[in-house]
């Protein structure tokens, strides 16, 4: 039986090498829950109605509406379940071990049906290459405790300090919210004006999907947990359109730099774990991306933005008691 590790530093280690099998598993199987808030929740700009969102304990859904009633799927990283609540109020669970795509499939639709809960997907993983259907997918099958919490708490600093930077924006800015297509945890400030339609290609993706998702000139950052491409957990932030002299910019840290073939700006995770100071080293990377999309791109930052002094509300509001 697996050792289950108690929480200790804040920032977890998280080597890839060391988790990639459970990070595939994973990624198929917030995939399917994904795809049941997509199928259940109206049409959001930017597709905000389809992610996930980081809890005490995992990741959820938030509340689904399913005519006069409402149910929540959470991963449990704390407890290694999946849970489905609803309204009613009933409550369905099943352990998450290493069993495959397939059977994580067919307990997820199961334990809806015994809700009362009938959602149809469609079944073939988006975002991926070598796609399989969810139910036919018995490759996809590890899942280790240890390794899923790190990551679970990985997740929890990447979103503190999102929401953090979040705050400094009075334009139109995303939440953070986990991405289950990309499988990276992201926020998104925008300009304001429109972009020219996405090139798309993603695999498994209509292009009129990204063209939604990028409709709007944007700067994003966000979290990588190791499959993003860079073979490593890493910090990442980008802009679409990229404005000229945007990847020449001077970042903040030193430790950060630009990859050409991702056309991101990159920190690695464990530059950050390392550091006397990861909150500072974080904040200061997405805000010197920001700006080195907002300065290039000619965003009406005074406009935009909010003065850093007015982040933290008084004291005094703290104390305040509404009397009924």
């Amino acid at each position: 039986m697996t050792q289950i590790e108690t929480v200790g530093q804040p920032w977890p280690a998280l080597p890839f090498i060391g988790w990639k099998d459970t990070c595939a598993t994973l990624h198929m199987w917030t995939q399917i829950v994904g795809k049941i808030r997509l199928a259940r929740e109206p049409m959001v700009n930017q597709w905000w109605q389809v992610p996930l969102y980081v809890t005490t304990s995992g990741l959820t859904t938030s509340p689904m509406p399913y005519g006069s009633r409402s149910f929540q799927i959470d991963f449990d990283f704390c407890r290694h379940v999946l849970a489905i609540t609803t309204s009613d109020p009933q409550r369905r669970e099943f352990a998450l071990a290493p069993y495959p795509v397939a059977e994580f499939y067919e307990r997820t639709m199961s334990a809806l049906r015994e809700l009362g809960i009938d959602v149809a997907i469609w079944t073939m993983p988006v975002e991926v290459a070598d796609a399989i259907p969810f139910e036919q997918d018995r490759e996809h099958a590890s899942y280790d405790a240890n390794a899923a919490r790190r990551f679970w708490r990985a997740l929890v600093q990447a979103d503190r300090l999102m929401k953090q930077f979040r705050s400094g924006f009075t334009g139109k800015v995303s939440p953070v919210h986990f991405f289950w297509g990309s499988f990276d945890l992201a926020v998104t400030r925008f300009s304001g004006r429109t972009a020219p339609p996405h090139p798309g290609g993603m695999p498994n993706l209509g292009d009129w999907v990204a063209r939604e998702a990028y409709s709007h000139e944007v700067s994003s950052c966000g979290f990588w947990p190791g499959n993003g491409g860079f073979g490593k957990a890493a910090f990442y932030a980008y802009a679409y359109p990229a404005p000229p002299g945007f990847a020449d910019a001077p970042l903040r840290p030193p430790q950060a730099s630009f990859d050409q073939n991702l056309g991101e700006f990159i920190l690695d995770y464990d530059a950050v774990r390392l550091s006397q100071d990861p909150d500072a080293m974080v904040l200061d990377f997405f805000q010197s991306a920001y700006e080195a999309a907002a300065n290039a791109g000619r965003w009406d930052r005074a406009a935009l933005e909010r003065m850093s002094r007015r982040l933290h509300p008084p004291a005094r509001m703290h104390r305040f008691v509404p009397r009924g």
